[in-house]
């Protein structure tokens, strides 16, 4: 029987009336290890660690420089206001990335400096980010035969006309037409 401050059961649980001791599920041994280790990497108490240091670490994006690119490009949004890659990530910040297409936004559970697994990673902040956009199903238009040589300008404007591009095609001849 949980107490009615508990969420979903992610908090403590409380102890059954009959007096026997109930232990929340724990994750496997090797994930409970490199969580220990990324938080003794962690910063000490009052330290502080970069946005772009912890958006590579926790693995929003591939790379420290790419992460630095993002802040100053205006990528990267801490509270909702515009960070330079040094700004002082603090728990409970909430974090928007804009990358690849897709807006990131999360909130900062636990800082580390050391990029770790992905099971590790996600352990360390809270995913708000919408749903990314379906994908188009897509057939694979334009296939060619192994040793069918280049394509004739025929075949050119059909593979364009099943990949839906006819329009842009069009555009390409009348721009080689005008002077």
């Amino acid at each position: 029987m949980a107490s009615e401050h508990d969420e979903g059961g992610s908090g403590p649980v409380a102890a059954p009336q009959d007096g026997a001791a109930v232990t929340a599920a724990t994750p496997d041994p090797k994930t409970a290890a490199a969580i220990a280790a990324a938080e003794a990497a962690g910063p000490q108490n009052g330290e502080t660690v970069r946005v772009d240091s912890w958006i590579w670490a926790v693995r929003l994006i591939k790379t420290r420089s790419l992460g630095a690119t993002a802040c100053r490009g205006g990528h990267v949004r801490v509270n909702g206001e515009r960070v330079k890659p040094a700004y002082a990530l603090r728990v409970g910040d909430e974090v928007r990335l804009r990358h690849e297409g897709r807006e990131r936004v999360v909130v900062v559970k636990r800082l580390i400096r050391k990029r770790v697994g992905a099971p590790v990673a996600v352990q360390c902040y809270v995913d708000n980010s919408p749903p990314p956009p379906p994908r188009e199903a897509v057939a694979p238009a334009g296939i060619r035969d192994r040793g069918a040589g280049r394509p004739t300008k025929r075949d050119r404007r059909e593979m364009d006309r099943l990949r839906g591009l006819e329009g842009l095609s069009s555009s390409r001849r009348d721009a080689g037409s005008r002077p």
